[in-house]
């Protein structure tokens, strides 16, 4: 059974850092890319970040230099350190695993993690 569970969201203050993981289990993990999508309320889900299993990465400009993602792939473990964090990035942030390339395009993702919700307040 495919699973991948985030953890790390919360509450933190408009400056603050946070860090995500998401580990997955249930398939084999370097055959897929990973990456870190987020919805906020009546928003779509957006792609923020991705890797591949070689480690080439992808960013949105919205979190480009704010946001870094990284993976331990001994560990199956996917994370995202975000650092100056803003209002606007309040949302609810997903995991996903999807075709070994770039870019990570929602609707080619295989499989989806339950969520972590982020809120920064200002």
């Amino acid at each position: 059974q495919v699973q991948l569970v985030e953890s790390g969201g919360g509450s933190v203050q408009a400056g603050g850092s946070l860090r995500l993981s998401c580990v997955a289990s249930g398939y084999t993990y370097s055959k897929y890319s990973m990456g870190w999508f987020r919805q906020a309320p009546g928003k779509e889900r957006d792609r923020i970040a991705a890797i591949t299993s070689d480690g080439s990465t992808s960013y949105a400009d919205s979190v480009k230099g704010r946001f870094t993602i990284s993976q331990d792939n001994a560990k199956n473990t996917l994370y995202l350190q975000m650092s100056s964090l803003k209002p606007d990035d309040t949302a609810m942030y997903y995991c996903a695993a999807g075709p070994p390339w770039l870019p990570l395009l929602r609707g080619y993702v295989n499989y989806w993690g339950q969520g972590t919700q982020v809120t920064v307040s200002s």
